[in-house]
């Protein structure tokens, strides 16, 4: 059901160029505006080509929704009762790309709304330190395999000190993908 629209390519390639670029990035724009494909299409053609011409590398996604949890469970938290740290689902994915030593790119993707409180405690992730400071204590760098992708609709409660820490590409439906090429696939 895919149509090939030179506007949804361009941005492929945009998206492209960023994750060279830069190890954290943003697709802006609302629902439909081909944000998540664009992503997905972008990773399959990457891994086809290396399979096929052992070209470019093959990406691995590790998703969640940041906004469907609470901080403690994006980052994790300490029980009071047993004085234990219990890893949130963040550390966990963090961690997998972390120790996947197989060389393809890893991109752990926030598929949801920015939240003030969680995206700032980002910001040693996005700069160049590239390390996930936890409450814990307990410092995780990010490896040059991984990538923190966030695809989001608006970045009203972003930081200017977030955002300049990000490549950001927007997606809009009626210039990325146009109502003809929906019409044409449904």
């Amino acid at each position: 059901g895919l149509q090939c629209v030179p506007q949804f390519m361009t941005k492929a390639i945009q998206l492209y160029d960023v994750t060279v670029l830069r190890h954290g990035l943003m697709t802006v724009g609302p629902t439909g505006g081909g944000k998540t494909m664009c992503k997905n299409v972008l990773a399959k053609a990457l891994t086809a080509l290396n399979k096929q011409h052992g070209e470019y590398y093959e990406v691995r996604q590790l998703v969640m929704n940041p906004k469907s949890i609470t901080m403690g469970q994006l980052y994790g938290s300490f029980d009071d009762a047993t004085h234990e740290w219990s890893d949130g689902i963040l550390c966990k994915l963090f961690r997998e790309g972390v120790y996947d030593t197989v060389e393809r790119q890893k991109w752990i993707v926030f598929d949801g709304p920015v939240d003030a409180l969680w995206i700032e405690s980002m910001n040693t992730v996005l700069d160049e330190n590239k390390k996930l400071c936890l409450v814990s204590g307990e410092i995780i760098t990010m490896t040059s395999w991984m990538r923190m992708i966030f695809e989001v609709e608006d970045l009203s409660v972003a930081s200017p000190a977030t955002v300049s820490r990000v490549g950001i590409i927007y997606l809009e439906p009626s210039t990325s993908v146009g109502t003809a090429a929906m019409v044409d696939s449904w």
